[in-house]
């Protein structure tokens, strides 16, 4: 059984555990709210965005004209993926989980003959997917030691990796984030950003009479100006998420370990008084036999 100095020491030092978890807990609680606000207002403008230009871009396809942003490069050959994590950790599985859909991915799109190339946007996903998929990544970007994410660093990120496709070094992109859906609850999410995903708007169409729209001035100088803006909102809104999701389970990460210090608190505590009364039995045992001695 371990010493009574020992016990105590080991009790004091996971109050001092529980007092850091605590605080964090805290910190990631009040950071949360503004976060959780940010991500749920920039959901309705990226989802009308892209809603307007399916409608917009669904004209030009085909075109021998079509923006890059809009309908890729024509091929399917190099894919680039951007994982974007946290660049601080005691989150839970926040990060790994982005981390692993990236690499199972990876992995896929490989088996199927595809060339893989990482952008990572967070130290966490770098570090994680170093370990694996070293030579797949190209760069990398960070943001530790910034306060908050603005909508400058999703356009940076935006403008990345428009001159990576005007330089032709992949075909398509895709994005992996941690969508925020709740306190508890960050889910794991692709979001193809090039070419631009021109869904299920056509085909909801299909149901009665389409609408006629007239763009002034054309179709192809409104895409010119909107695809750039729309692909650093898409961005801006996988960052929004990943800050709100790692605040939400940092938050429930803290959490769960102030309980268990709490728990291993209590568990030592028994222990340390057990022993503590075993020693008293024994001295007064040693103390009455001496008397008897006597």
């Amino acid at each position: 059984m371990p010493s009574l100095k020992s016990l105590r020491v080991r009790i004091n030092s996971v109050k001092s555990t529980q007092k850091i978890t605590s605080a964090m807990k805290m910190v990631a609680a009040s950071k949360l709210r503004r976060a959780q606000t940010q991500a749920e207002a920039a959901r309705p403008y990226a989802q009308r965005m892209e809603r307007m230009l399916a409608s917009l871009g669904a004209s030009v396809i085909g075109s021998p004209t079509a923006p890059k942003l809009l309908v890729g490069t024509g091929a399917d050959k190099v894919h680039l993926l951007v994982p974007v994590t946290a660049d601080r950790g005691l989150a839970g599985a926040f990060n790994s989980n982005v981390g692993r859909m990236t690499r199972s991915l990876a992995r896929q799109l490989e088996l199927e003959g595809k060339t893989v190339k990482i952008l990572p946007v967070g130290r966490k996903g770098r570090d994680f997917l170093k370990r694996e998929l070293a030579s797949r990544i190209v760069s990398d970007i960070s943001y530790a030691g910034r306060k908050s994410i603005g909508f400058a660093d999703a356009q940076d990120v935006a403008h990345r990796i428009v001159t990576m496709l005007d330089a032709g070094e992949f075909d398509v992109c895709t994005v992996i984030y941690n969508r925020f859906q709740s306190v508890i609850s960050q889910v794991p999410t692709e979001m193809r950003l090039i070419p631009a995903p021109l869904p299920e708007a056509k085909q909801e169409a299909g149901s009665g009479a389409k609408a006629i729209y007239e763009f002034e001035p054309d179709e192809e100088t409104m895409l010119a100006r909107l695809l750039p803006q729309n692909l650093a909102i898409q961005v801006y809104r996988a960052l929004l998420e990943s800050a709100a999701g790692e605040h939400g389970a940092r938050m429930t990460a803290m959490d769960n370990a102030t309980r268990n210090a709490g728990d291993m608190i209590k568990r030592l505590s028994q222990t340390y008084n057990r022993a503590r009364q075993a020693n008293i039995t024994r001295e007064l045992i040693e103390i009455i036999s001496g008397a008897e001695a006597v």
